[in-house]
């Protein structure tokens, strides 16, 4: 018998004043057999980073006509294409063709690095892509839990999190 998704809520209090966003978000969260808690935790960061009132969650890993994340306008098109890891290049041109903009966040620099190397001079000809390191360890998996109540600071780029028992810094490294 195949093992099924485990739900996750998430209550963020999101306020970010880089952008001028300040919301409340109630997300309910299936983290999928083949993820990992840093994954599903580089979601919820990703979500909270692009905030806004069309962002929602895809299937992502488990459908690979989908982002992790996106944005679409009223009539169906693609505004924001937000992707984790580290996409082979097809799969960036795919997004960089259906959206107007497309976000690839990577949270292992160990391993997103060296994956930005190989592809970085190909990627000159996305005008619309931009590459973000989120630099945070593996700590942050001891925010997760079934169902998590953040606050989320966003100033000059910079990430808090802050929970009842354990708060966290998380910095963007902006790659391309």
């Amino acid at each position: 018998m195949a093992t099924k998704s485990t739900i996750h809520k998430a209550f963020l209090n999101i306020a970010n004043m880089d952008t001028n966003y300040y919301n409340e978000h109630n997300l309910t969260l299936a983290l999928h057999p083949s993820e990992t808690e840093l994954r599903l935790m580089a979601r919820i960061v990703a979500f909270i980073l692009n905030a806004n009132e069309e962002l929602t969650f895809c299937k992502g890993i488990a459908e690979d006509d989908e982002p992790d994340l996106w944005e679409k306008d009223f009539g169906g098109d693609i505004k924001l294409w937000i992707e984790l890891g580290q996409p082979d290049e097809k799969r960036i041109k795919k997004a960089c063709g259906r959206s107007e903009k497309v976000i690839i966040y990577t949270y292992q620099e160990n391993m997103a690095l060296p994956w930005f190397k190989k592809i970085e001079n190909n990627l000159s000809r996305f005008k619309n892509l931009s590459i973000i390191n989120l630099n945070m360890d593996e700590d942050i998996e001891e925010l997760m839990q079934r169902s998590m109540n953040l606050q989320c600071n966003i100033s000059d780029s910079e990430l808090s999190l802050i929970s009842s028992d354990k708060d966290m810094i998380i910095t963007q490294n902006i790659l391309f």
